[in-house]
């Protein structure tokens, strides 16, 4: 018999793992469950979202559009830093998960909630990521992690039980790999892309052309800014979200920002992502060269020095 609780708040997306994860709570706990859905910019109909979730359900269901706050507190302060990961990732679900949590706990302040969940399986970052954010702002939270006590071990027996419990799920059993969204990235792993030597399919990627496909003739384009933070492009002042989701479709509209590696998680085993970027690519770019008119020579090597660790952090 599970330990009693009696309202849990899940990060809840509407895919697979978080629908089949808000029936298990409910059967599993038989407690109340609260959905919430942060908006980052993952290009998903979210009213949508958060309607399945009361039909599969979720008491409430919050929708919070963030992607101000996540490009202007969490993405932009990293790029000042020069942020990535392993010399080619650039952090794009890494910097978005504390921003989730931290939402996610103000959630269950607000509904009187006393436990948190998440999709995160036992084997990845992102237990880690929502974890360690959840205990620093509420360390008397329960937290529950389904992958880490429920016995559905396979993509196959998740759908099963979505089927036995009437889920709609627009999966099939042979989905080829994972995908992560939001305003700065495209990520994928899993599934295929676990064999290295095999590339990615060309219709995988949503953000980007292939570099091949790209125009045969160059995009001049200028960015201005101010203490440190992109504000203008070609004289155009545009907020934070709106300036990167710009700079998305132009990166992606000419085969800038994608990545095929092989990572080391935090856990300790090694993974290998396919990123899209196109944008922060960009904006990286742009960081460097006015950087290097303007930096001291000291300073500049010495924030080189510090890249790695500071990169880790986020990445951790």
């Amino acid at each position: 018999m599970a330990e009693k609780v009696k309202k849990v708040v899940l990060a809840y997306s509407g895919g697979l793992d978080t629908s089949i994860i808000l029936k298990w709570l409910l059967e599993t706990y038989q407690c109340e469950v609260v959905a919430f859905t942060a908006g980052i910019g993952q290009e998903e109909d979210l009213e949508q979202v958060k309607e399945k979730a009361l039909r599969t359900g979720a008491s409430k269901a919050y929708v919070e559009d963030l992607r101000e706050e996540f490009v202007s507190n969490y993405v932009f302060p990293m790029l000042r830093a020069n942020a990535v990961y392993e010399g080619w990732y650039m952090l794009g679900t890494s910097i978005a998960r504390p921003l989730i949590a931290k939402h996610q706990i103000q959630v269950a302040e607000r509904e009187g909630g006393d436990a948190v969940s998440h999709g995160a399986t036992g084997k990845g970052n992102d237990q880690v990521r929502f974890e360690v954010t959840y205990y620093t702002l509420k360390p008397e939270i329960r937290v529950i992690a389904p992958w880490r006590e429920w016995d559905l071990r396979s993509r196959s027996a998740l759908i099963a039980y979505g089927r036995r419990h009437g889920i709609p799920m627009p999966v099939s059993e042979d989905e080829p790999y994972s995908c992560d969204r939001n305003i700065l990235h495209s990520s994928y792993e899993g599934g295929i892309l676990e064999d290295p030597w095999r590339p990615p399919a060309e219709n995988m990627f949503v953000a980007t052309v292939s570099p091949e496909a790209a125009p045969d003739k160059p995009v001049e384009i200028e960015i201005g800014y101010e203490e440190g933070n992109p504000v203008t492009i070609d004289g155009k002042r545009e907020a934070p979200a709106q300036l990167l989701a710009h700079l998305n479709r132009i990166g992606g509209q000419n085969g800038i920002g994608r990545v095929d590696m092989v990572e080391n998680r935090f856990v300790g085993m090694k993974s290998r992502g396919v990123y899209e970027t196109p944008g922060g690519t960009i904006l990286h770019v742009a960081h460097r060269a006015i950087e290097s008119i303007t930096m001291d020579r000291e300073v500049m090597h010495l924030r080189d020095s510090w890249i790695p660790k500071y990169a880790e952090l986020v990445y951790n």
